[in-house]
């Protein structure tokens, strides 16, 4: 089991750095980036094995189109120096995650503009390569932006870092089959990513009760591809169901009160039995909820171990 990190958005404007409008979880790598670090580094201490750079907001969706174009890859520079440097200063082995975030606004499938992946992807990536272990695109709304990223990484990483894809899933009602927010099923996405170079393929920022579903077609869908090298995970947000035409960071929603942290890790055991092996956090999930997922499954593996060297002996 790898434990992930939580939201960094919620956690950055409970420390009181700078947090509004457009610009979200941007504007505190623009004026206090040493609160990023600092936030990274109490993941770290909660038992985060991998920590996602604070690049989701870098797109002109957030930050805008002038700002984008003159500052998009020293931010995203930036971004990856503050996660490098909370690991060398906790003196882990924890690995660091290069966020390619949705480019044209969180759960948007409608705003995806095929002709634009290049431009808004590629200061993100330039920026973010010299300081990242593995790239993770995440919350992706549709098949296509993902399969997008890929083709561009497959051009600029001239390292072929690993890329896990993390979708969003439609929560706001009952559907007959788990599908993402552009409507495309999860069944369609997996096997499309399967014939790709694709290393993980996790689900996010949706509630975790749609995750449940999600993980059975993957794991089954990865059966029938003969792809069950690519790994599991799963990472929900703490909100209560978004509507299609939400988008994730018009404001801080209300977050459930039922998810506390030994709530959150009922659901993280599911996901574990279902085959995930990378579980973490997303928005409204804190560093209090990953130390919880961390006790229990570094005590769960010690357990196990124990178990297993009783019994060779």
């Amino acid at each position: 089991m790898t434990i992930l990190d939580g939201g960094l958005g919620r956690e950055l404007a409970k420390r009181g750095a700078p947090f509004r409008q457009p610009e979200w979880s941007a504007l505190a790598m623009i004026e206090a980036p040493e609160i990023v670090r600092d936030v990274h580094r109490d993941f770290i201490r909660s038992g985060a094995a991998v920590i996602t750079t604070n690049s989701y907001a870098l797109v002109p969706f957030h930050i805008g189109a002038e700002r984008f174009a003159e500052q998009a890859q020293g931010l995203a520079a930036s971004a990856g120096e503050m996660a490098r440097a909370a690991v060398e200063l906790e003196g882990t082995a924890t690995k660091v995650a290069g966020s390619i975030p949705p480019l044209f606004g969180s759960y948007r499938a409608d705003l995806f503009d095929a002709e634009h992946v290049e431009e808004i992807a590629t200061p993100l990536i330039n920026g973010l390569a010299p300081h990242v272990d593995f790239w993770l695109a995440e919350t992706q709304s549709l098949i296509a932006e993902a399969v997008a990223i890929r083709e561009l990484l497959n051009t600029l990483d001239a390292d072929n870092k690993p890329l896990w894809v993390s979708f969003t899933l439609e929560d706001s009602e009952h559907l007959d089959v788990p599908r993402l927010r552009s409507g495309e099923t999860v069944q369609q996405a997996v096997a499309t990513l399967a014939d790709l170079n694709i290393e993980a393929i996790l689900f996010n920022c949706c509630q975790p009760e749609v995750i449940e579903q999600a993980l059975d077609v993957a794991k089954s869908t990865l059966q029938e591809k003969d792809a069950t090298h690519i790994k599991l995970g799963a990472y929900a947000n703490a909100f209560p169901p978004q509507t299609k035409d939400a988008t994730a960071n018009d404001g801080l929603d209300e977050v459930r009160d039922d998810l506390t942290p030994p709530a959150y890790l009922v659901w993280a055991q599911k996901w574990q039995t279902q085959g995930a092996s990378l579980i973490g956090g997303c928005c409204g999930i804190g560093p209090e909820h990953i130390q919880e997922l961390s006790q229990h499954f570094t005590d769960t593996l010690t357990t196990d171990t124990s178990k297993t060297d009783t019994l060779t002996k």
